[in-house]
């Protein structure tokens, strides 16, 4: 058969997470656009430029994006890669954020407030609820299970 037609079989579930991390990534920068506005974005771009380590994590952060694109894509193709890939980047994601709220990381974008490391973490989580959420759609059923087992 023509592999055009694994993409017919493609599991709601797992068409419903890829759906998610478009959704959930294009909400982000629309809010993120929203919230510094037209010249806060400018102003970040140009202090991102302004030390080399700015503009690794900048450059870092929109590889990340990027990727997190190009797995919501490819899910829907069944490569199991791709949800793997999406995996490591929540830990990614999830571990630097956690750094910057505590301290060990730039830029303030990246951090979230918070009184103590337990209130941050808490945050965190609720934060990451959707790319959990995600996870669990393309890890748990057994129909996704399946279905990247054989593509």
């Amino acid at each position: 058969m023509p592999r055009t037609h694994a993409r017919l079989n493609v599991p709601t579930l797992v068409q419903v997470a890829a759906i998610a991390i478009i959704a959930t990534r294009c909400v982000d920068l629309l809010m993120l656009f929203n919230l510094l506005g037209l010249r806060g974005v400018l102003d970040f771009i140009h202090r991102s430029a302004q030390t080399w380590n700015l503009t690794l994590i900048f450059l870092g952060s929109l590889v990340l994006l990027f990727i997190e694109f190009l797995c919501a894509f490819s899910l829907a193709k069944g490569r199991n890669w791709a949800r793997w890939l999406y995996l490591i980047s929540q830990i990614i994601a999830s571990g630097y954020m956690w750094a910057a709220s505590i301290g060990y990381g730039y830029p303030e974008l990246f951090s979230i407030a918070g009184e103590s490391k337990r209130d941050i973490l808490h945050s965190l989580f609720l934060q990451k609820l959707p790319d959990l959420l995600v996870l669990f759609l393309l890890f748990v059923p057994a129909s996704s299970r399946r279905f990247f087992r054989l593509h």
